[in-house]
């Protein structure tokens, strides 16, 4: 084997203090990665002065240049001198304020930073009688001179990384220096929708975001569809917490913003804006926090899509852990995430039928619910002989054999006389009028045709239910009259017997009969007509895979995902036109109803013009 050449062993260097020039370049590679971080750090500072328009100009993607104007409040000329020096700042003036930071900018380094790798120049005014002009300031040599300007400032920062050019070679394309640049200036504009951004490329204008008046989750909805597009709030739900904050005076914490539906969901985690009073931020508690609350509606890896935004008391938030100010330390990250979860969970549980129904009326009343038939306990249908589905062509019969709805009762009722007419009114799900082979229920509702998945729809809310009676400490359980049994590995009897008390919070009775043999005894009540063995097999394994004791918190809507999935109808199963509407009715005031456990869609509508498409009418 051929022997590691020996490392080089440094000589000895004496410590000493570094020179200005050097600690300067230090500070500059820690704030300024690229042309991007320039930018970021200027329109901080528009921002902080009052800014209401801010235009960004670039040439070769910042590299060139990059020139941030805006008519903010400008900087006196008896300040100028200090502008562009180290750790001088108008921010802050003490260990208080540093603890308590409510600018965008504080430290003061900013541009000094950028002065040591950068031709700078300021150009100022302050609309007061005595500053009847502005100022321009050479950052190289600290000349200053009278000129003409509107009130705002205009900083220039032509030539970056000429002084260390070992960096510049760093940088990418010019085209992508420039995408990070508007990047950088579009997170700036979803946070302040009541100030107007131009971004300028070498001449021409690439990116434009008119100001917008007014103000509240209205604004931000605009702002919203001008820079992600209309389709980001078409798919998305306002998110508010808490809905009703006591009006006492104290800053407490509030998260808002749009938090995109499941079906929304990208490849990428690229459109997730997380912002803490107003500062872009990439935080692992926001972002854990909103994936968990997207956690049983999401399929597969996709990432789900937001802007949200939390704001709170500045000194219960340090804002000064990162450099470049992208990652903030809170007093109580338990507190963020609880809210930030809760406020997209409650987002995301109100189904969007329901949502569609509130558009179509002012005043739309309640959506009844559907009781099924005195042999059905809720829509865990029970056994019966199999009958014959509606075929398409006996669709003109359908509409004078739909019962009318029943009234929300809590113990089996038998159902209406088919002879009743639907009222007039509106169902979000419409009204069942087909079954398509056994998977798909067909509804008419005024946009057009609507297609459920049965079983996807039946497993959620067979889900939310199983959720909810284990919220109340246990899920109901149901014994056996006769006791299923089935062979059993070791692993499924050591989980049986270690797991006891879990099982039994989820409603299952499983003890050993003998080493290789369990038995089941009880099962969940609202799981009681399907295959024990094959729901207690199951769950078995789910809980094989977690440590009961420290995590069955995080696990239970797994084991419940795995219970409602056995529960649910199944595929192929024959439903009358009483149960199709009752499951429709059902979905209609299910919490997160619109896609199964798994994250697939339940339901899908297909409008008139659509369907019109299909057939070409009206070319």
């Amino acid at each position: 084997m051929t022997s590691l050449p020996p490392l080089p062993i440094a000589p000895r260097r004496p410590i000493r203090e570094l020179p200005d020039e050097l600690v300067s370049q230090i500070a500059a590679g820690e704030v300024v990665e690229r042309p991007a971080s320039v930018v970021r750090e200027l329109v901080d500072n528009a921002l902080d002065a009052g800014a209401t328009q801010i235009t960004v100009r670039l040439q070769a993607g910042g590299v060139r240049l990059i020139g941030v104007e805006d008519n903010g409040s400008g900087i006196l000329r008896s300040e100028l001198p200090n502008a562009l020096k180290r750790h001088a700042t108008s921010k802050i003036a003490s260990l208080a304020d540093l603890e308590s930071v409510g600018t965008m900018g504080f430290r003061g380094e900013a541009l000094a930073a950028i002065c040591s790798i950068a031709e700078v120049s300021l150009l100022t005014h302050v609309d007061t009688d005595e500053e009847p002009h502005g100022w321009l300031l050479d950052g190289r040599s600290g000349e200053l001179r009278p000129t003409a300007r509107a009130p705002g400032t205009t900083v220039e920062v032509r030539e970056l990384f000429f002084a260390t050019p070992a960096r510049r070679k760093f940088l990418k394309t010019d085209a992508t220096e420039l995408a990070h640049c508007i990047e950088a200036v579009r997170r700036h504009a979803l946070a302040r929708p009541d100030v107007g951004f131009a971004i300028w490329h070498d001449g021409k204008l690439v990116a434009q975001w008119r100001a917008v008046a007014g103000g509240g989750i209205d604004a931000l909805r605009q702002r919203l569809a001008d820079v992600l597009g209309e389709e980001f709030v078409q798919q998305a739900v306002a998110v508010d917490w808490p809905v009703d904050p006591p009006d006492d005076g104290v800053q407490r914490l509030r998260v808002w913003g749009f938090a995109g539906v499941p079906d929304a969901a990208r490849s990428r985690a690229d459109w997730q804006f997380a912002y803490v009073n107003g500062r872009y931020v990439r935080d692992k508690v926001i972002m854990h926090a909103a994936r968990s609350a997207y956690e049983d509606v999401l399929h597969g890896n996709r990432q789900p899509v937001y802007a949200l935004f939390a704001s709170l008391d500045p000194a219960r938030v340090d804002v000064n852990v990162h450099p470049t100010k992208i990652e903030v330390r809170f007093r109580d990250s338990r507190e963020v995430h609880h809210a930030v979860r809760q406020a997209v969970e409650s987002a995301l549980a109100v189904p969007r039928s329901a949502a569609t129904a509130e558009t179509v009326s002012a005043e739309p009343a309640p959506a009844p619910v559907w009781t099924p038939p005195a042999q059905q306990t809720g829509l865990a249908f029970a056994p019966r002989e199999p009958e014959v589905g509606y075929r398409v062509s006996d669709v003109g019969t359908l509409w004078a054999n739909a019962p009318a709805p029943a009234p929300v009762r809590t113990e089996p009722v038998e159902a209406p006389a088919p002879s009743q007419p639907l009222p007039s009114g509106d169902w979000p799900l419409g009204r069942a009028i087909a079954q398509l082979q056994g998977v798909y229920i067909l509804a008419e509702n005024s946009h057009g045709l609507v297609v459920v998945d049965m079983h996807a729809a039946h497993e959620r809310i067979v889900y939310e239910r199983l959720k909810q009676q284990l919220d109340d400490q246990q899920v109901a359980s149901q014994p056996l009259l006769i006791p299923a049994t089935f062979a059993a590995t070791p692993e499924e009897v050591a989980t049986a017997e270690s797991c006891a008390e879990v099982l039994a919070t989820l409603g299952l009775e499983v003890n050993p009969l003998s080493p290789k043999t369990l038995a089941v005894r009880a099962v969940p009540t609202t799981l009681a007509q399907g295959d024990p063995v094959e729901l207690a097999r199951s769950v078995l394994a789910e809980l094989g895979q977690h440590d009961a004791s420290t995590v069955v918190q995080r696990a239970r809507n797994e084991l419940l995902a795995t219970m409602a999935c056995h529960g649910a109808v199944r595929a192929n199963r024959r439903l009358t036109l009483d149960e199709m509407n009752a499951l429709l009715r059902q979905m209609e005031v299910t919490e997160r109803s619109d896609q199964c456990n798994h994250g697939r869609p339940t339901w899908r509508q297909m409008g008139m013009k659509e369907l019109d498409a299909l057939f070409l009418r009206g070319r």
